[in-house]
């Protein structure tokens, strides 16, 4: 049995722990302890936006590297996106990706499987078939492409409502985007960068949630980035729209102006905006018009980010940063507590993946999965905090606040005392879990 003593709750209340068996425990006889003294224990989190790159681009990523960079960040679940190769758009494919997840067991891994086939946009992948697999897909998404056309949005919103699953949209007009490089802007001009409109973004969620009305089906909206787009989820939520909406933490935090050198590190899909849209998105979390928090973590080779700004890839690491990026952005401003971080980074991520066991985190007989988070700590981000394969970051050399102290997944620790448990004892003990 292990205790964490003295442990804060998200509610601000102090409380200790108990763990056996993987689950949370009535009190007794603990066999280790741990400190906890000046530390929020938060349910483990959930992202619902995660680059696994496995199968097919191992050289970015795999499913053990960024399973272990997940861990390292206070992560306990991660969905994988469809964007691999093969694309994770049939059965097999899904089910390979969440054996991989269930062997290394630094994180439960679950697949998200493709809207259509290969991603191209033109016929529906084998969602049903995909849907009753092992994996038990209940998100999928085309993330890095569009479902641009109107009518196969609306079959597959229609094919997913009948299995309570949830279409996730990269909410991107191809049409009014084809070569853009950043956000559309006085900036873009001077720098000149093919400039990415906010309204590419916004009429497509607008579209969206109006076939979403009408079908009857769950939408979800990945990386906002736009204060319009806020207004439009608003409007919709206000409708009864069946919507939900993620935001990243380097939206949360970084804009257009990083741009201007030129560094390929401030890259990414959707852009970076400006200071208004930082403040609507911001605002929108706090609110519950954005109804989560999803890291989009998208690693990359070296050398596919350090190159001239027109050729470098779009897309930014961010799992082992993004609690300490979601603090500076929206907890240290006032905007949020810890316990709606605990919703918009756990619990509602969970209930969207329909993922079992963040309902009530610290309930006796609920899963063991929680971090314990030091946000009096402040860290200059290196390279050294980077445990994925990636190392294209955004917040190399800045100062960030808290700390990631210890994970635990399914009742084992995978973080401890801020150091990576060694792989073979994670996997030994994820063998043990999962037969």
């Amino acid at each position: 049995m292990i205790r964490i003593t003295g442990a804060t709750l998200p509610d601000g209340t102090r409380s200790d722990i108990f763990v056996a068996n993987g689950r949370i425990a009535p009190p007794g006889t603990p066999t280790t302890s741990i400190d906890a003294d000046g530390l929020i224990a938060l349910p483990g989190l959930v992202d619902l936006h995660t680059h696994l790159r496995e199968p097919g681009f191992e050289q970015s990523e795999t499913v053990l590297s960024g399973s272990r960079a997940a861990a390292s960040g206070g992560f306990t679940a991660v969905h994988a996106m469809a964007n691999t190769m093969p694309v994770q758009d049939t059965a097999g494919v899904v089910e390979q990706v969440q054996s991989l997840g269930d062997r290394h067991g630094y994180v439960t891994v679950r697949p998200i499987g493709a809207v259509t086939v290969g991603l191209a946009g033109e016929q529906l992948a084998e969602i049903a078939a995909m849907a009753r697999s092992r994996a038990a897909v209940r998100i999928f998404s085309d993330d890095g492409a569009c479902v641009h056309d109107a009518l196969l949005m609306r079959r597959a919103l229609e094919y997913v409502k009948t299995f309570d699953g949830v279409v996730a949209q990269h909410s991107q007009d191809p049409r009014l985007t084809h070569d853009a490089q950043m956000n559309e802007g006085v900036l873009s001009g001077e720098l000149g960068l093919a400039g990415w409109p906010a309204v590419a973004e916004e009429s497509i969620i607008a579209r969206d949630v109006l076939l979403a009305q009408h079908v009857g089906a769950r939408l979800h909206v990945c990386h906002v980035s736009t204060a319009g787009s806020v207004d439009v989820i608003r409007w919709a939520k206000a409708r009864g729209v069946n919507v939900t909406a993620e935001v990243t933490p380097h939206h949360l935090l970084l804009t257009e102006q990083l741009a201007a050198g030129y560094d390929s590190r401030f890259k990414v899909n959707p852009p970076l905006r400006r200071d208004d849209d930082v403040a609507a998105l911001r605002a929108g979390l706090a609110d519950g018009t954005i109804d989560i928090v999803a890291t989009d973590h998208a690693p990359h080779p070296v050398e596919a980010k350090e190159c001239a700004w027109d050729e470098a890839a779009f897309g930014m690491v961010g799992l082992e940063s993004a609690l300490s990026v979601v603090q500076a952005a929206v907890v240290d401003t006032g905007h949020l507590n810890w316990a709606d971080v605990a919703r918009v980074f756990s619990a509602k991520p969970a209930q969207i993946g329909r993922l079992d066991g963040y309902a009530n985190p610290f309930a006796v007989g609920s899963p063991a999965n929680f971090t314990l988070y030091d946000p009096a700590a402040s860290t200059v981000f290196g390279i050294e905090h980077l445990h994925g394969k990636g190392v294209n970051s955004p917040y190399l050399g800045r100062t960030l606040p808290g700390r990631v102290v210890t994970t635990i997944h399914n009742g084992y620790p995978t973080v401890s005392d801020g150091l990576l448990v060694d792989a073979d004892i994670v996997a030994a003990t994820a063998e043990a879990t999962h037969g």
